[in-house]
């Protein structure tokens, strides 16, 4: 009974999570995006991929803060969100709808993401990270974002412009309905009520932190009335929920023709989860505290090398389909994330 309890709550935790990052935190990304004249690959790699890795960044700081077996938690969150992202939303976007991307800034999202990689290897080499390595995660972080707003300069490229926020989405689902009314009495809605799209950004960050530090209780607790290592609860569980607005705003931009934002969102997340969701916890925390963040890496290790080994398969497969991926590419990519989810829960049992 507490097991089907604490499984409901992080399922009701998930949902929540989905209705405020479709309905209120991206809207109001997007209006800011619009305000601040973003390109729409360079709003998907930065405003997009922030704001649909709110749950990531507030899971991994929750979890580096909270004492005991928790703190392998945020980065086994991170580590397979990054798997899951590559692998099925990029799959499930291309099921949705053929995407033909520009080649431009998919290169600067790999250069980035390959480097991101090799900063967490070598953090994890030892299993400790200092605050020195912290801040190099923050520091690349920094280097992507200058790179993404300059590099139309260097490699211009098309862009598919922004649409404007004109209503909400129909949707007939009653639950979905009485959930979004709900969360209406906290969060100012910004199809009916545009000008205060900064309250519900703010606003969706507050919701976003209490539902991801109770997804963080709930995951520790379900690990250990299961007897397994929390780390692997974070890889599967965890990794598939926080990336649920990513999922949910990569598939409506992709199926707009915005097919460059939904890729340049799925890099850019990555690269925020590894370099910010990670490196900003451990960065505060080893700087208040004075001493270093041990992290159990031996589930996580191989799980970041077989997450560089996906990079370099899906840029094989768009560099053969000549920057195309279409319905078949989209369930190779499922089907290599199944394979992987296998690995990791059969490598825990043995």
């Amino acid at each position: 009974m507490e097991l089907f309890a604490f499984i409901t709550v992080i399922a009701l935790c998930f949902y929540l999570l989905a209705v405020v990052c479709e309905d209120f935190f991206v809207p109001s990304l997007d209006i800011l995006s619009r305000k601040l004249k973003m390109t729409s690959d360079v709003a998907g790699a930065t405003l997009m991929a922030v704001g649909s890795s709110a749950p990531e960044l507030f899971t991994s700081f929750f979890a580096v803060i909270i004492a005991g077996s928790a703190e392998s938690i945020g980065a086994g969150a991170v580590v397979g969100s990054a798997m899951f992202n590559v692998l099925v939303i990029t799959g499930i976007s291309a099921t949705y709808k053929a995407v033909k991307l520009s080649w431009q800034p998919v290169i600067r999202d790999v250069i980035f993401y390959s480097i991101s990689i090799l900063v967490l290897l070598v953090a994890f080499a030892d299993g400790i990270v200092t605050s020195l390595e912290a801040f190099v995660f923050i520091a690349v972080y920094v280097l992507y974002i200058v790179a993404v707003i300059n590099w139309e300069k260097v490699l211009p490229h098309k862009d598919v412009k922004f649409r404007d926020i004109a209503h909400a989405p129909e949707n007939h689902n009653r639950w979905r309905v009485y959930s979004r009314n709900l969360l209406g009495l906290f969060l100012p809605d910004v199809y009916v009520k545009p000008k205060r799209y900064m309250v519900t950004f703010l606003a969706s960050i507050i919701i976003i932190g209490v539902l991801s530090y109770i997804l963080v209780e709930s995951a520790v607790a379900m690990a250990f009335i299961l007897s397994i290592e929390p780390v692997i609860v974070a890889l599967t569980v965890l990794a598939i929920g926080t990336s649920i607005p990513d999922l949910l705003s990569s598939v409506v931009v992709a199926k707009q023709g915005r097919g460059d934002m939904a890729i340049s969102n799925i890099f850019g997340s990555n690269i925020f989860d590894i370099l910010i969701c990670l490196g900003l916890p451990w960065f505060i925390v080893t700087t208040l505290r004075g001493e270093s963040v041990n992290v159990d890496t031996e589930n996580l290790t191989s799980s970041v090398i077989l997450i560089f080994a996906s990079l370099i398969s899906l840029i094989f497969l768009l560099f053969y389909r000549k920057w195309n991926i279409e319905q078949n590419s989209g369930f190779i990519l499922i089907g290599a994330y199944i394979i992987y989810l296998a690995y990791v829960i059969i490598s825990s049992v043995t």
